[in-house]
């Protein structure tokens, strides 16, 4: 429920390089020559789309909640159970999992759209998962006070 909520963090995707770089493309296919309306329709949707992307996560009495709006329509819940270790940490997106968004590499799977900072955690399935926060240490007090108690 709502109210059960300790912690919540909503990021969105608007890094001004990635703007600058889907714009750039379009005003070189503008400057290059006609556009299909496809073309219009392919850069509109994708332009539509990271601009709606958004990492909702939230930490409630029974677990961690995390959902990449529009992608998942309800949230994933990792509960207290599942975890065996937490921890803020600072991370390499590109160089750990290839980029940002939803990222998987061997035995992990990482929740990010910016930055480089978030919180680690160690499943007892032997699979970790990272989220990614602009607020890592408040993400990290909110678990072990929900926890613990």
């Amino acid at each position: 429920m709502e109210t059960d909520t300790a912690f919540r963090e909503v990021q969105r995707f608007r890094q001004r390089w990635l703007w600058s770089l889907l714009g750039g493309i379009s005003l070189l296919m503008l400057v290059l020559g006609p556009i299909s309306w496809g073309g219009l329709i392919v850069i509109g949707a994708t332009a539509a789309l990271l601009y709606s992307l958004r990492l909702q996560t939230e930490v409630r009495a029974d677990g961690i909640y995390i959902k990449m709006w529009p992608l998942h329509r309800s949230f994933r819940r990792i509960t207290w159970s599942e975890i065996e270790r937490y921890e803020p940490r600072q991370y390499r997106p590109l160089r750990e999992f290839g980029g940002w968004g939803i990222r998987w590499a061997p035995g992990k799977l990482a929740y990010n759209v910016s930055g480089n900072r978030g919180v680690w955690i160690e499943r007892t399935n032997g699979r970790a998962v990272l989220i990614g926060s602009k607020r890592p240490e408040d993400f990290v007090r909110a678990i072990k006070e929900v926890s613990e108690s």
